[in-house]
């Protein structure tokens, strides 16, 4: 597996990482556990020392899956954990309450070192930005937990570019997360040429759209009550079977390479920037075996471009996220 720097910083990762959500929260009922255990270190095998999480997953059982599956490389492994909500009033689509007041950041901080079973935080993400809480108090607070060695990175999730620039005059940002993928390519506008600009990684979650550019989805699929993509306008029946011209481009090309859509997908993010570095979600191995594969996958500039302009003719439907979620993006 190549390994990726984080953008200016000295935190060196796997090309491909490993988001742990959806095995604990928001895609339906909660994976099993030991198969889930089994599934981390497998990856830890294959090469990826790059794991996300959060306390919120869950909420916290996906920090504590994490935290036991790892606890035997430490040292050997880079692990992503977020904070900023008020638990207390998340529920289960995460619709709750923000709070990133730093004294709630360093609860957090303290609460996320036990679970995960490690003396420090490599990277310690705010998960949405709080709008009552000046972005330059939080990053001061993160300051704090790095000086005093308990947190090693700083990272935002779901910024706007101003944010980004106010919390890293403060504390430098190593790494910036945020949706990412041919499915949705909002952050090109403004977000990668700030990151670009300032020397701070990129690292896409959802980058194969919450399952939808693996070319498993079709007109007819439906989801559980309790998978958050239920509620997902661009995955909603109408919207499916326009955006389904986006998975035939992708198997058009993967055709030709020998690979999968989902191998493209995460191939075509891989080629936009050497300090990006997605992480896909699964709880199956044979899934996490054919992404790991992506990255052995070479798009020629010619290829690239063939991508582009086949994806800019097609007329995408659908918010990336429920109404809800969304406004608690940006900023």
């Amino acid at each position: 597996m190549q390994k990726r720097k984080l953008g200016n910083s000295n935190l060196e990762v796997s090309a491909l990482g490993l988001g742990c959500m959806g095995m604990s929260a928001n895609y339906g009922p909660p994976a099993d556990k030991q198969q889930m255990l089994a599934l981390i270190r497998a990856a830890v095998e294959r090469g990826v020392t790059f794991f996300d999480t959060a306390e919120v997953y869950g909420p916290f059982v996906n920090e504590e899956l994490v935290g036991e599956a790892l606890a035997p490389f430490k040292g050997q492994v880079v692990i992503a954990t977020k904070f900023g909500f008020d638990l207390d009033k998340v529920t289960a689509q995460r619709r709750g309450g923000l709070d990133s007041r730093p004294e709630h950041i360093k609860a957090v901080a303290e609460a996320s070192l036990k679970r995960l079973r490690v003396d420090a935080i490599d990277l310690f993400y705010q998960h949405r930005v709080d709008p009552n809480v000046p972005i330059e108090d939080v990053a001061g607070a993160v300051k704090d937990l790095i000086a005093q060695g308990k947190v090693k990175h700083f990272g935002l999730s779901e910024p706007g570019a101003a944010t980004v620039r106010r919390a890293h005059a403060v504390q430098p940002v190593t790494a910036v997360q945020s949706e990412y993928s041919l499915f949705y390519r909002g952050p090109e506008a403004d977000i990668l040429p700030t990151l670009e600009e300032l020397g701070i990684g990129f690292v896409p979650f959802s980058p194969l759209g919450a399952g939808f550019l693996t070319g498993k989805m079709d007109e007819n699929t439906r989801f559980d009550s309790s998978d958050f993509r239920a509620r997902v306008p661009r995955l909603a029946p109408e919207a499916l079977k326009v955006n389904l011209a986006l998975v035939d481009l992708l198997r058009g090309v993967a055709q030709r390479k020998s690979a999968t859509p989902a191998q493209i997908a995460l191939a075509w993010l891989l080629a936009q920037r050497p300090w990006i570095v997605p992480i896909p979600g699964t709880t199956k191995l044979h899934r996490l075996d054919e992404n790991l594969g992506a990255a052995a996958v070479e798009l020629s500039a010619d290829e690239l471009r063939e991508i582009d302009a086949a994806a800019a003719k097609l007329s995408l439907q659908g918010a990336r996220l429920p109404e809800a979620v969304l406004r608690m993006t940006g900023g």
